[in-house]
This record gives C-alpha cells, sequence and structure tokens, in this order.
C-alpha cells in the first residue's frame, strides 16, 4: 500500500525536478542567443541578424517534429493567428538586436521584463481580465525600473535604449496569440511553422534591401566567424525554446516563473565575461525593481489561483 502511495509522488517531484533543471538550462542558453547576436552585429546587419534566427531555428526545428512523429498540419482557422504570433516575434527579435548591438545585454533585458506588467495591462484593458489594485501598483512600479534602467543608457546610446520597450510590447502581444495557439498546437510544431513563416516574411525585406542598397535591410556576405554567430542565433533559438517548452509540461508554470529572473543574472555574467559589460548603479537598481515587481506580481498571481480553488 505504501509503495503505491509513495511511487507517483515520487514520480512527480522527479518531474518538477527535471523541470526545474531544464528551466536553469533555458536561462543558462537564452543569453547565448543575445550574445550571438550582438558579436555578428558588429559586421551583420539586424534584419539578416533577424532572418537567420527563424532561417536556423526552422532547418533545426523540422528534423525534430519530424522524428518526434508530430504533424505538420496546421488549420486553416489558425493561418491568421500563427501568422500574427511570427510577425509580432520577427518585430520584437529585430528591436531587441538593434537595441543589444549598442547596448549591454543585461540593462536591455531588463527592460524586456516589464513585459508581464504589459501583457497584465492588455488583458485589464482589451480582455476585461480581473486586475487588483496590488499587481497594478506593482506593475507601474516596475515600469519606474523601466525609467531608471533607460535613463543612463539613453544618455549614452540616445533613443536605441527604447527599443527594449519595443520588444517587450510586441513580445506580450506574440504571449497573447501564443495563448490561444498553444490550446490547438504543440510547441515543437508551433516553433517550427513561426520559424518558417517568420524566414519567409522576412526574405522580402532582404531582397528589397539588396534591390536599393539600404543600409537596414541590404544582406551582406558574412565572412569567416560570422557564419557560426549567425548559425549561433538560430541554434540557441531552438536549444532554449526546446527547454522552456519541456520545463512547462514538467513543472507548473507557478514554479518556473520566478526562476525566469535568472536569466538577468545569467545575461549580467556573459555581459561582463564578454564584452566587459558593467551596469552602473542606476541601472543596478532600476534592475533590482523590476525583479521584486515582477516577483510580486507573480506572488499575487499564485495567491489569487489557490483563493480561486478554494
Amino acid at each position: 500500500m505504501s509503495v503505491s502511495t509513495n511511487a507517483p509522488t515520487a514520480l512527480s517531484t522527479d518531474r518538477v525536478v527535471l523541470g526545474i533543471a531544464m528551466m536553469l538550462g533555458f536561462c543558462a542558453c537564452a543569453p547565448l542567443l543575445d550574445v550571438a547576436a550582438k558579436l555578428a552585429a558588429n559586421k551583420i546587419p539586424v534584419a539578416q541578424i533577424t532572418t537567420a534566427r527563424f532561417a536556423v531555428q526552422s532547418v533545426i526545428m523540422f528534423p525534430v517534429a519530424l522524428l518526434l512523429g508530430f504533424s505538420f498540419r496546421v488549420p486553416r482557422a489558425l493561418m491568421v493567428p500563427l501568422i500574427a504570433r511570427a510577425v509580432f516575434l520577427i518585430a520584437s527579435t529585430y528591436c531587441f538586436v538593434a537595441a543589444i548591438a549598442v547596448m549591454p545585454i543585461a540593462d536591455a533585458l531588463a527592460i524586456v521584463f516589464v513585459e508581464p506588467f504589459i501583457l497584465l495591462l492588455l488583458g485589464r484593458f482589451f480582455f476585461s481580465e480581473p486586475v487588483g489594485s496590488r499587481r497594478l501598483t506593482a506593475s507601474l512600479v516596475g515600469f519606474c525600473g523601466v525609467i531608471l534602467v533607460i535613463q543612463p543608457s539613453f544618455s549614452a546610446f540616445g533613443a536605441v535604449a527604447f527599443f527594449p520597450l519595443a520588444t517587450a510590447l510586441t513580445f506580450a502581444l506574440y504571449m497573447l496569440v501564443t495563448r490561444s495557439l498553444s490550446q490547438n498546437l504543440h510547441p515543437i510544431p508551433l516553433q517550427f511553422h513561426t520559424a518558417l513563416t517568420g524566414t519567409i516574411l522576412c526574405l522580402p525585406f532582404l531582397i528589397w534591401g539588396s534591390a536599393t542598397e539600404s543600409p537596414l535591410f541590404a544582406p551582406v556576405m558574412p565572412v569567416g566567424i560570422y557564419w557560426l554567430w549567425l548559425f549561433a542565433v538560430g541554434a540557441f533559438a531552438s536549444i532554449s525554446h526546446l527547454l522552456i517548452s519541456y520545463a512547462l509540461k514538467f513543472a507548473p508554470s507557478t514554479t518556473l516563473a520566478p526562476l525566469h529572473y535568472l536569466e538577468i543574472v545569467s545575461a549580467l555574467f556573459f555581459g561582463y565575461l564578454i564584452f566587459n559589460d558593467i551596469p552602473n548603479q542606476t541601472a543596478i537598481i532600476g534592475t533590482s525593481i523590476i525583479i521584486g515587481s515582477g516577483l510580486y506580481v507573480f506572488y499575487r498571481e499564485r495567491k489569487l489561483e489557490k483563493l480561486k480553488q478554494l
């Protein structure tokens, strides 16, 4: 009797531990995508880096989805949301790569972490989702933290310091679309279709840029190590998405959400190690406020979820 009772518990615990390990792997891997993009941006236009991310990701994810036996069929009703998801992710990626081309990765990422607050506000004003005064106040405090991070970056880099805010907004819209699509598509084929759609949507801009010699969109021929950086952008995007997809499969999101902030710590480490980026005191305070506000919002959502279950 005791064996049959404890075995599922042990199995469940093992799955949660595995999910946590995968989430930690995601937090370590995701900033490497940013590192590769920042290194590539020394010679490669941002639009080309964005396109490479989706092209490489689609090439990697196709055999993965095939080997795991997933269907590639997409219902016609999901085509428009799928295209919208790709458009939002293209915009998010472009803005973030444009930002980290000149800004420290950790500063840009800290600003992007206001995305949960934006998601909260979008849900409140467009979908009439209930948002209490405490979570609303925490969101506003989080935005104050963003101002502290942006201020020194704006002084040093100009208007590009606002690009991570555009990333946060478009990524919040991406997450809203993902919520509906994830009900009908598994994360792996969904990732493949988004990457393929993103590639198809990006290519015309590169073709147009090549024809017009636009400095923003005209592709260049990568030389030497830059081929590796472009491949690494797509490879780390694929790996990090796989890690977080399976982390969410093995462990509840309520357990994993606070761990996501370790991505900023990882970004700080790689930024210092590779680019010698050291955040100033104002940016550190702002980042701490963003993290604290985010954790409080998570705490309130978890508490409300428990009350609903009573």
